[in-house]
């Protein structure tokens, strides 16, 4: 009997080691490495995806023919944004979400609506059952998809070879098992081997492959980071299970931008991209009241208007609250010390809290102009006029720095009907005001802004 080989592997980036380590060297992080049996089956091992298997050889890069990227467009436009304009042939995507919040369902309602194409779907969570029964639910016929409920990758990729499918999808990459390790499913070890043996079939077969995966509690992709590393796009799919809408973000993309978002509303009948999400980000309100304003921001190349809400009350406890919904606290920190040294508004002895409306996390700096306008619209207890919205940076001097992109900003203002934007003086110097119709307001102060609206 062959002796059973163990090693360690960490959990956070997957580094190997022959013994137990109370510190991992690669990460540095503490009490992460599990032991797991590595002995591999030679038996086993896939030998390749194609008949003849392709000889790799040394050439000189000005002799390598170049060649336009071919893209498959989906007939999702929120899904080609944030992958860069379509899916690249042969590439490997790994979608990452929290439980629930609907992974599954977008990528079998993907899957359904790539007609033309023959799509396998792979569960090794749900039975056949269960899939017909949401694909029903989603109300999309496609005679050219075909479902597979299976965890082992032996078995799948003979499926594949007599299928040859031209889209995979495998939900999830956490209960795939290969049979060359001789772990667990779910394992660092199982989750590496399942991903190189789609990676390799990916680039041989110029197939493209996405793998939803699921995310640990503190927010991280489950597995090793290696995986993060084999793919060649990383989705993160996110949302308040107390809204409707949800956000699929690029945090990885090596065929395009990492700053795009694409936005759903998740509805009875699957997933319905949000064409235009300035409209669902801004509140309707009957009646005007304070402690409300409009950001013109930017995620990616798409310009958005969302509503900051803030609210200002006398503190009753000791230490007055700060409290944040969907931005930094420390940059609000930061604002509010701004206003007391600059403008001498004595916010140490108030509760702040704010509030970014729509269950929206926004990082962009050039939403400080209306977070200030908020605050001071609630200190003051006077509501700001309707049609008017904010596009500045706000440094630790008072000034409104100039934010970039800012002639498609005021176009997104105008075209939802907004009749002022406040911007940076900086900013008008380079900016082409002739085709706008919207007012433009330039301020260079934090003291301009207070005594032009207040």
């Amino acid at each position: 009997m062959a002796k059973i080989k163990t090693s360690f592997f960490c959990n956070n980036c997957g580094y190997e080691s022959a013994k137990w380590l109370g510190k991992c060297p690669s990460c540095n992080e503490w009490n992460t490495f599990v032991e797991e049996v590595v002995e591999k089956n030679k038996l086993q091992e896939w030998k390749g995806y194609t008949n003849e298997p392709k000889q790799n050889k040394v050439i000189a890069l000005h002799n390598i023919a170049t060649t336009e990227e071919r893209r498959i467009e989906t007939y999702d436009a929120e899904l080609n944004r944030v992958l860069g304009g379509g899916i690249v042939l042969g590439s490997l995507v790994l979608v990452a979400g929290e439980p629930g919040i609907g992974k599954s369902t977008l990528f079998l309602q993907h899957g359904l609506m790539m007609k033309g194409f023959k799509v396998l779907y792979i569960s090794g969570e749900e039975s056949e059952q269960q899939i017909k029964m949401r694909a029903d639910r989603l109300k999309i016929a496609n005679n050219d998809f075909y479902l597979l409920t299976e965890t082992s990758t032996q078995t799948i990729f003979q499926e594949i070879k007599k299928l040859k499918p031209q889209i995979v999808i495998v939900d999830s990459v956490q209960t795939l098992q290969s049979n060359i390790i001789d772990s667990g499913a779910g394992s660092v070890s199982q989750i590496r081997e399942c991903a190189a043996e789609f990676q390799r079939f990916a680039k041989e077969t110029n197939t493209p492959v996405f793998l939803i995966g699921h995310i640990t509690k503190d927010g991280t992709i489950a597995g090793p980071k290696i995986l993060e590393h084999m793919v060649d796009t990383v989705l993160q799919f996110e949302g308040d299970r107390h809204y409707a809408y949800r956000i699929l973000r690029t945090l990885k993309n090596r065929f395009g931008s990492t700053a795009e978002l694409g936005i759903y509303e998740m509805t009875s009948e699957g997933m319905k991209a949000v064409t235009n999400p300035s409209e669902i980000l801004i509140t309707q309100k009957e009646e005007q009241l304070s402690g409300s304003a409009i950001a013109a921001t930017m995620e990616g190349m798409r310009p958005l208007l969302i509503e900051v809400q803030a609210l200002v009350t006398q503190s009753v406890y000791g230490t007055p609250q700060r409290t944040v919904t969907g931005f930094d606290l420390r940059r609000l920190q930061l604002l509010l010390a701004v206003l007391e040294k600059r403008g001498g508004f004595l916010f140490g002895t108030k509760d702040v809290f704010v509030n970014i409306a729509g269950g929206l996390k926004v990082e962009d700096p050039s939403i400080d102009l209306a977070v200030i306008c908020a605050l001071l619209s609630s200190y003051e207890d006077v509501p700001l006029p309707q049609q008017i919205c904010f596009a500045g940076e706000v440094g630790l001097n008072g000034e409104i720095r100039a934010v970039n992109r800012i002639e498609q900003r005021i176009a997104e203002a105008e075209k939802l009907g907004f009749e002022k934007i406040f911007v940076s003086k900086f900013n008008k110097k380079t900016l082409n005001t002739k085709g706008f119709k919207i007012e433009i307001i330039p301020v260079g102060q934090v003291h301009e802004v207070y005594q032009k609206l207040f």
